[in-house]
């Protein structure tokens, strides 16, 4: 998976950053506990019913859920590695070639900066470039409000 992921490296990218006031620690033990956590830096305009197939932990993890894009709903499957554990997630997401890395760099004892990445396969020519263009437009969208989202959940779980 690393190697396929530094593959796709080359591939058109949409990612954002942010900083987050919290240890990368919490931030990444978020992101990664699918079963308690993901779920609760989801957008729910952008996606539905996330289950855990397998795991529910960080790597081995295998999920599903609905993505709202377009006016549709798509069925997703994603399977989750961590090429460097407690740093770097990632899902792969066999139906469309797509691979989402979730980044978490500490900043210090209480700031982190995530970042969400994700590599995707799109055609050639002028209806690849259009694709591209959509796609980044959309999930740009899609992940300033899931990086609200984990801020938010991270200090409302530190308040806790």
């Amino acid at each position: 998976m690393i190697s396929e992921l530094r593959q796709r490296i080359a591939a058109p990218q949409v990612s954002v950053t942010t900083d987050v006031n919290a240890p990368s620690r919490d931030v990444y033990r978020l992101i990664a506990d699918y079963r308690f956590g993901h779920s609760r830096i989801l957008p729910p305009d952008f996606f539905r019913n996330l289950e855990v197939e397998k795991g529910g932990y960080g790597a081995g993890t295998v999920i599903q859920f609905d993505m709202l894009a377009f006016g549709r709903t798509q069925h997703l499957w994603a399977h989750v590695t961590e090429p460097d554990p407690g740093r770097v997630l990632t899902e792969a997401y066999p139906q469309n070639g797509a691979v989402t890395a979730f980044t978490v760099d500490s900043l210090g004892f209480d700031r982190s900066r995530v970042t969400i990445a994700t590599y995707l396969r799109v055609g050639t020519g002028i209806r690849g470039r259009l694709e591209l263009w959509m796609m980044r437009r959309f999930l740009r969208k899609v992940y300033i409000a899931e990086l609200a989202l984990i801020d938010q959940q991270v200090q409302s779980d530190r308040a806790n």
